[in-house]
């Protein structure tokens, strides 16, 4: 059994949470994620983990398989990412799956993404629930097809009630569209005789006048992510070295780790790898490390 060295938590039990069902279902702990693992410090691990799932066409061009095919591979990296989070008791998973701008990829392929993510959710419902997550969608509902939209409805409504990880699935989804729908929600809300965006009627009693300034709290309780912490660590697979429009606001002080891995390829130990680079980061927010009396 594995035992990791560090102060106040019981490491042996969420070990025993990792390599016990239903997470065997993932398959055996491997000698390099055993070796990960007794590095990891589970004290100090991100609140929000949000990850750009990249590389999937390039993983099948190089094995000379059509783009779908990468597609589909990369939902079982999907699956290990999300159960393996469930069990260290993350408390939040962003995965960016659809952005606005996919739709100027073939129609064939966007067809394939869109039903594959039907499949997906009624696949990995008894894993969800198994894993008591919750689950919800970061995007423009109203521009994906009716079965989809369905699908997203029914599987965000059969998680309500859990209380584990919140797994965020971004769809149709982009930052700029996110900012400017939060400014759109903000304005609708101090009409007296708008609506906003959700459809929601106007609370008369904010008191607040459309000329008033716009606060940093105020634009983020209206951004899709309201009520979720703003991620600690992004991770970005197939080593491309930007954010891709994805959460501009809410990872302004992200730590970014960035892997040359592809997303169908990426596995637990790869994980564990960005979680332990995470936790050799020192987050200062722009402060500056008061010195310590040795570094005098």
């Amino acid at each position: 059994m594995l035992t990791l060295r560090h102060k106040g938590y019981c490491a042996l039990n969420l070990v025993t949470q990792l390599l016990t069902p239903p997470a065997a279902s993932l398959g055996p702990v491997t000698a390099e994620e055993s070796r990960l693992l007794e590095k990891l410090d589970l004290t100090r691990l991100p609140r929000h983990i949000a990850v750009i799932m990249d590389g999937n066409g390039r993983w099948a061009q190089k094995r000379h398989l059509p783009r779908v095919a990468g597609h589909s591979s990369g939902t079982q990296s999907a699956r290990i990412t999300i159960e393996t989070c469930a069990r260290l008791h993350i408390e939040a998973l962003t995965l960016y799956a659809f952005s606005v701008e996919n739709w100027r990829r073939p129609k064939a392929e966007i067809e394939f993404l869109m039903q594959l993510l039907r499949e997906y959710l009624r696949k990995e419902m008894p894993l969800l629930q198994k894993n008591n997550i919750r689950i919800r969608f970061l995007g423009r509902p109203e521009d994906l097809p009716p079965g989809v939209q369905k699908d997203t409805r029914e599987a965000t409504e059969a998680t309500s009630n859990n209380t584990g990880m919140i797994l965020s699935i971004a769809l149709n989804y982009g930052g700029r569209a996110e900012i400017v729908d939060a400014m759109n929600s903000i304005l609708a809300e101090r009409t007296s005789s708008g609506r906003s965006l959700d459809r929601q009627p106007v609370d008369p009693s904010s008191g607040l006048e459309p000329s008033a300034p716009i606060t940093e709290d105020e634009i983020s309780r209206h951004l899709y992510t309201a009520n979720l912490p703003d991620p600690d660590l992004l991770i970005r697979t197939s080593g491309e070295m930007r954010v891709s429009n994805f959460l501009l606001w809410q990872i302004a002080y992200a730590e970014i780790f960035v892997t040359e891995t592809l997303w169908p390829d990426f596995n637990r130990a790869r994980l564990l790898e960005a979680l332990l680079d995470y936790q050799k980061r020192e987050r200062r927010y722009g402060a500056i490390t008061t010195p310590t009396s040795a570094a005098r």
